[in-house]
């Protein structure tokens, strides 16, 4: 389990390391508006949610800063394996294929320093040959003709061969412990040098200082050269062969379905490479001194998973071929489509806000205005109770608004929730540091103003229809029936095997209409199909078990190859994701080294060398978050599609876990400004930094630019958007896990959330704050009609869903635990009827077959029986004589009346 309370503040991971100070001290001051308030007010954003980001993008967040250096020594090896003399531009495809060939064989060479020049010089032309070109298109150009020349050469696999070796002595031997959870640790299992590269120990080609095996400093870019240098092969040749361009030929699209396909199935070892993968992850969260790229490996993970299960488009058209072999209609929109028309709603305004809005009324409704008007009474009072000054007063308002990121992250919300003056006063979870439910939002006074008081052209284009077809399940309409017959019939009809929903002899004719109008709007889900077939399967598992097919699909493949250490690597997916956080206290960051592939062999030294390495960091785990967020909602999403129980068996170890506290701990910021964080540099990012004359970094460029009210980082956006995701797919019709939202005091958090102007992200929260009004009670609901409002606008309407009134609860709270037993039982049912009994079976009788031995034909021949061969295990037949003497000698045994009985 993940630990959610704050332990004492750690040393850099009780290691040694150089830039213990550098890391722990402060950004330098210069002037980031991500640090501090939003620059004016927030605009609707325009992002589009996608798979993923634009290609170049895509390519320049694979690149730290602090790799740089790195492609002039890829070009140099190219080169010096191919002479100098020779330009891969001019050259013919004949020429290249030759030059492909000499690359390939000096990967089989026993020479380290060989072996790594000649990955270098792969890397080199996955960059798109840099050196011979002058724009940033041809870099774009040539990258893609290299990755698809590389993979019809079977660059792809031999390079994944070579990972494999490499990554041998990073994981446990097959002896070892193959599993270990967040708290084990496999030990420096990397100690071997040819791991790390030619040069493991002493210094690096270039004399800087090398981490020596089994020491307890931090990993550095030097202790993973060759594993980094073949992940960014990996990972280029991957991302072009992902993503289809229009001047794609046919040859290439059929290229790019083969290697979709290649990536689903075992390909080294009869392992998924996926796997392989995964036990690097685990590995990572194992080790906090491993050696291991954290982030290259995470965003290689991502794309290997979104590759070969498939993306956004490709769900959607699955669900439906789904759905019409098991007879059910196909879905009646599509959920992404139907969001990106929506437009976001105002965001709610808080009691100090709309006392600024009163003083000031052409002040910003969002962020951090100036307050230049003179502040009330209540103001005063509330400014007071922190300090006197103008400038303490600014600050508390801007906190109080949503803004507790950057240098005033040491404010917690209580302070926020007393200068607003709401008269909780409750303290912070400890174990969270969220806020609980007496926070913004539940008084009369922070009443919301999610409309504009007067009209605006934008509002009065704004269809009037709500953006969702209603839904109804058939248990609702079983309830309506069973309830409407006792009134007016006064009995109910039996429910087993099938609910009668057609029988309505006796009911009044308004209540038949409301039945046809119900009909017109059941949903039938897939889950319910599928379990209703799992019923039946373990309910008759001779005559049915038999004729199930399971068609192996790339999402079967994969799920009965990380079953069995499932809950490992979500343990420590959860792991990485908590360090990453930006809220993260400094002893969990620490636990896991997140910085193996950033941190550079020596310490960087002067004010810009400073700004740089913590932009970088700050760029770094923004990426590695984007990465397990999109990795853990793609599982997820393919895991229901392929079968609920799979998605079941996945969300509650997540649950196990703590992912709904840490994605609650995620939200506990300032989400404007998250959104809207410029961590990057332009002259280093990729593949700028290889076209033309390198630019001179200094403070200027390094200094991030200004940004505007539409300004927002696609990253952190999507970031946001893919967790909220998770955490509703988590507590979707589970009363369990809607009671840990409530618990976790999850509302204000959430209202928090909505000050950004982009619908998808607005959608999602809204639909968590809606599934739990009806355990918050009528006085929440009172102070928060307009948030009701919206839920009303933007959510789905479930016909006969009481969320708004505030009725009992089906479930009581005592029935929770037992809840979330059962669904547990019936997962571990469907994993041993399928997998492990499959397994046993093959490995036992070498035949296949999903039914347990227990149900397999019994030979009572007693010929037949005596005829066949018994192999006696090797214990019995050493101690036969033994056995003879207790069993037999010393039996006193009437064979008379044994015989007649």
């Amino acid at each position: 389990m993940l630990e959610m309370d704050s332990d004492q503040e750690k040393d850099f991971g009780d290691r040694p390391s150089p830039f213990k100070d550098l890391l722990n001290k402060k950004t330098p001051q210069f002037n980031d508006d991500s640090q501090g308030e939003i620059s004016g007010s927030i605009l609707d954003l325009d992002f589009i949610y996608d798979d993923s980001d634009h290609f170049i993008s895509e390519l320049s967040e694979f690149y730290a800063y602090t790799e740089v250096s790195d492609f002039d020594l890829n070009k140099e090896s190219f080169y010096e394996i191919v002479g100098a003399d020779k330009k891969w531009s001019a050259m013919s495809v004949r020429e290249r294929r030759s030059c492909v060939l000499v690359i390939l064989d000096c990967l089989e060479v026993a020479s380290e320093e060989r072996r790594l020049a000649a990955i270098r010089a792969l890397a080199y032309l996955c960059q798109g040959n840099f050196s011979e070109v002058e724009s940033e298109e041809d870099v774009m150009t040539w990258t893609r003709k290299n990755c698809f020349l590389l993979y019809e050469m079977g660059i792809f696999l031999a390079l994944f061969d070579t990972l494999k070796v490499r990554v041998d002595a990073y994981l446990p031997r097959q002896g070892d412990k193959t599993v270990a959870g967040p708290g084990g640790n496999y030990g420096n299992t990397y100690a071997a040098a040819t791991v790390a590269g030619p040069n493991a120990q002493g210094t690096d080609k270039n004399g800087a200082p090398q981490r020596k095996p089994n020491s307890q400093q931090a990993a550095t870019l030097g202790d993973c050269v060759e594993l980094r240098t073949i992940l960014s092969v990996l990972y280029t040749i991957t991302e072009v062969l992902r993503t289809s361009d229009l001047d794609d030929t046919h040859e290439q699209t059929e290229m790019r379905a083969q290697f979709a396909e290649e990536l689903g199935q075992p390909i080294v070892d009869g392992e998924l490479p996926a796997v392989i993968l995964f036990q690097l992850v685990l590995n990572v969260a194992s080790d906090k001194t491993s050696p291991i790229p954290t982030k290259k490996t995470l965003l290689l993970l991502w794309k290997f998973i979104l590759t070969s299960l498939g993306g956004l488009e490709h769900a959607q058209e699955l669900k439906n071929k789904t759905r019409s072999a098991l007879g059910l209609e196909p879905l009646p929109e599509d959920s992404i489509k139907v969001i990106r028309q929506m437009r976001a709603s105002t965001p709610p305004l808080i009691a100090s806000e709309m006392l600024d809005q009163q003083q000031n009324p052409g002040a910003s409704l969002i962020g951090g205005g100036s307050n230049s008007g003179s502040p009330t009474p209540a103001g005063k009072k509330r400014a007071n109770a922190v300090s006197n000054s103008v400038g303490k007063r600014s600050e508390a308002r801007a906190n109080a608004s949503g803004d507790v990121s950057g240098p005033r992250d040491s404010m917690s919300l209580d302070e926020i929730n007393e200068r607003e003056g709401d008269g909780e006063g409750e303290e912070l979870d400890d174990s969270l540091g969220v806020d609980d439910g007496g926070g913004a939002g539940d008084s009369p006074d922070d009443e919301e103003v999610l409309i504009s008081l007067e009209p605006t052209p934008e509002r009065a284009r704004e269809p009037r229809a709500l953006p969702w077809q209603p839904k109804i399940r058939t248990k609702d309409i079983q309830d309506f029936l069973d309830h409407s017959r006792i009134k007016y019939v006064g009995y109910k009809l039996k429910s087993d095997p099938e609910p009668d929903l057609t029988t309505l002899a006796g009911l009044p004719q308004p209540i038949k209409e409301s039945i046809s109008i119900l009909r017109q709007h059941l949903y039938v889900p897939l889950s319910e199909v599928q379990l209703k077939q799992e019923d039946l399967l373990l309910k008759h598992p001779i005559s049915l078990g038999r004729e199930e097919e399971v068609e192996e699909t790339p999402t079967e493949l994969l799920y009965k190859a990380i079953h069995p250490n499932l809950p490992q690597y979500m343990i420590a997916l959860l792991k990485i994701l908590l360090a990453a956080t930006p809220t993260s206290p400094q002893g969990k960051s620490d636990t896991v080294n997140l910085l193996s592939d950033l941190l550079p062999p020596q310490m960087p030294s002067g004010v810009v060398e400073a700004m740089k390495f913590t932009i970088d960091v700050s760029r770094h785990k923004e990426i590695i978050v984007k990465a397990v967020s999109a990795l853990l909602l793609l599982l997820l999403k393919h895991f229901k599609l392929n079968h609920v129980c799979q998605f079941e068996h996945c969300a509650q170890h997540m649950v196990f876990a703590n992912c709904i506290p840490l994605v609650l701990k995620f939200f506990n910021q300032s989400i404007g400004n998250y959104v809207q964080a410029t961590h990057s540099i332009a002259p280093l990012q990729f593949p700028t930094c290889v076209v033309g004359e390198r630019e001179e970094i200094n403070e200027e460029n390094v200094k991030p630019p200004e940004k505007g009210p539409t300004y927002y980082c696609w990253r952190n956006l999507f970031s946001c958007i893919n967790l909220l995701r998770i955490l509703n797919k988590l507590v979707k019709w589970k009363n369990s896990r809607i009671m840990m939202l409530v618990v976790f005091k999850s509302g204000p958090i959430l209202k928090r959330a909505l000050k950004v102007r982009q619908a998808m992200l607005q959608l999602y929260v809204l639909k968590l704050i809606k599934v739990q009004t009806k355990f918050l009670g009528r006085q929440w609901r009172k102070s928060n009609m307009k948030t009701m409002s919206v839920i009303y606008q933007k959510v789905r309407h479930r016909l006969h869903d009481d969320w708004a009134f505030g009725n009992e609860p089906d479930s009581r709270p005592w029935d929770f635990q037992l809840e979330e037993g059962l669904l547990r039982s019936r997962v571990e049912k469907f994993n041993t009827r399928r997998y492990e009994s499959h397994s046993s079976n093959t490995a036992n009788n070498g035949t296949t077959g999903s039914i347990e031995s227990t149900y397999e034909p019994v030979d009572n021949n007693l010929h037949s029986l005596l005829n066949q061969d018994v192999q006696l295990p090797r214990v019995f037949t050493d101690n036969y004589e033994q056995w003879l003497e207790k069993e037999v000698f010393l039996r006193n045994i009437n064979w008379d009346v044994l015989l007649e009985q």
